[in-house]
């Protein structure tokens, strides 16, 4: 078992200027996002050119940080919101929803579809294999900052958290999460696919990904578990992406045009 050394949260200080580590991991997912970005909208088929990719970047940055937050005050801080509104603003005390930003990702794509004439899912089947590296950096974010951990285990690759060995649920995440989705939908969307595919084997491999860590994540102190003694909102919250993702891909391949049968194609 390993003893958790305590890291401090501010990476860098200039003056009364604190540069904290989660704030550079996000900086992180969004460096990378724009270089495979870049990369990916030189294929063919590419719903983007690579001009456009900043313009993509700033939008989607802009639908993190604002669904992010508005998500995490509205799924787990709830509470707080209603005792003071202004408690939204404070995001240096920490709080920011995936499934939050994923909402506000989408939304932005759809504003941004509209100003350069370009279908929805033509975007978010583009931006998809972008997200992940971010996700896995922002689950090291947390554990740098000590938040998220798991339940308590005997296992030998336990972490000891004041004195209770617990599961390193952020770094199960920044795994499953980060790079072996990476993995999966880079390799999945390195050749053309049906509209709405890469989108949903994206929303179907996180949804599954969250759902199996959540069972040895601790839940929100705030809200604890919703059932069973097991049950946890991110598990609520991720139930909609498994179904969503089966749905989009089972109508992306029931859509895709079929290459015709031998004979036909030799004129039998």
């Amino acid at each position: 078992m390993i003893e958790f050394a305590q890291v401090d949260p501010v990476a860098i200080r200039l003056g009364p200027l604190a540069v904290r580590w989660y704030g550079i991991m996000y900086l992180v997912g969004f460096a990378a996002a724009w270089y495979l970005g870049r990369r990916r909208a030189r294929q063919p088929w590419s719903a983007v050119r690579p001009e456009q990719i900043d313009d993509l970047i700033f939008y989607g940055a802009l639908g993190v940080i604002l669904g992010g937050r508005i998500g995490y005050m509205l799924f787990y801080g709830h509470e707080q919101l209603v005792e003071n509104p202004l408690n939204l603003l404070r995001i240096w005390e920490g709080g920011m929803s995936f499934h939050g930003g994923l909402l506000g990702v989408l939304t932005a794509m759809w504003l941004y579809g509209r100003s350069i004439n370009a279908g929805f899912f033509a975007l978010t089947d583009f931006i998809a294999p972008l997200v992940p590296i971010g996700l896995g950096a922002g689950r090291l974010g947390n554990f740098i900052n000590g938040e998220l951990w798991g339940r308590p285990t005997d296992l030998p690759w336990a972490v000891i958290v004041d004195g209770v060995p617990r599961h390193p649920s952020q770094l199960y995440e920044a795994g499953l999460e980060g790079l072996v989705l990476f993995s999966v939908l880079w390799l999945f969307s390195s050749r053309q696919r049906p509209p709405m595919a890469v989108s949903g084997l994206f929303l179907l491999a996180y949804g599954l990904a969250r759902f199996s860590v959540e069972f040895v994540r601790l839940p929100d102190i705030q809200i604890g578990y919703l059932a069973w003694g097991w049950f946890t909102m991110g598990q609520l919250l991720t139930l909609p992406m498994i179904a969503g993702g089966l749905l989009l891909l089972a109508l992306a391949y029931r859509r895709a045009p079929r290459a015709p049968a031998a004979g036909k194609a030799a004129g039998r």
